[in-house]
């Protein structure tokens, strides 16, 4: 196995519990998101990865229906959750998303695939050129094993990637830039409801358009003759949660 998209979903969120079961036109959030990864061309396979608590019986159940492979893991160590089904699947890369990204579009991905080095370890949105929401990354195992054997900081286990994006000296990144230039002022991630309730506006006109696998072009072309629409969720900024996280472990 080459590519193995892990996605990263839970029910207990403090911001908007149960998010990922949201529905958007008809079904799950997560189950549009996992329809919308699986149109990408070079992937083998989409897993769910979540934690051992019983709250995430619901994603349990809906991958079951969906013939979708779901991992099981820590809670708090996210890193430990991710390593021990990479390591048991033993892809060349595994690509992380995290379930709160419905509006993910696999042409990104595919384009990121396309583009990545030989010799990089890790591939994402680093210089944050995307919209929030849009987020991929792409970890060659030896990469993922590594950080999984060294990463001591909660913040590290908690946030996958911390550990390697954080130690340039130990491996080589590679920074996926938007072909477009900068949109990184976008949010069409879910994390409040307010965030929901843009993803579902968008969600709503599309499929009333019959475009049930709108681009992020669309998306952006549909925003800019409707800028209220992200005045709903304008108050809120990229990545509270990993800042909280860093300044609970008083990391610089």
């Amino acid at each position: 196995m080459k590519y193995l998209v892990m996605i990263q979903a839970r029910c207990g969120s403090t911001r908007l519990p149960n998010k990922v079961l949201m529905d958007l036109c008809g079904k799950p959030a997560l189950e549009r998101m996992i329809e919308r990864v699986q149109r990408s061309k070079f992937i083998d396979e989409v897993m769910v990865v979540t934690s051992i608590s019983k709250e995430n019986l619901p994603i349990v159940h809906l991958c079951s229906e969906l013939n979708i492979r779901i991992g099981i893991g820590s809670e708090d160590d996210v890193l430990d959750r991710f390593y021990q089904y990479a390591k048991l699947l033993k892809p060349a890369y595994i690509i992380r998303l995290t379930a709160d990204c419905p509006c993910f579009d696999s042409t990104l991905l595919d384009l990121a695939i396309k583009n990545l080095n030989e010799s990089t370890d890790y591939c994402g949105m680093l210089s944050e050129s995307f919209a929030d929401g849009l987020d991929l990354e792409i970890i060659k195992f030896s990469a993922l094993e590594k950080a999984w054997k060294n990463a001591t900081h909660a913040f590290e286990r908690e946030h996958v990637t911390q550990y390697i994006i954080r130690h340039p000296n130990l491996f080589v990144l590679q920074d996926f830039l938007s072909p477009i230039g900068y949109f990184g002022n976008h949010r069409w991630t879910v994390d409040e409801s307010e965030d929901f309730e843009v993803v579902k506006i968008i969600y709503e006109h599309f499929f009333k358009q019959g475009n049930e696998f709108f681009n992020y072009k669309d998306i952006l072309n549909y925003l800019e003759q409707h800028p209220e629409i992200e005045e709903i969720n304008s108050k809120y900024t990229r990545n509270e949660g990993l800042k909280k996280s860093i300044e609970k472990d008083n990391i610089v």
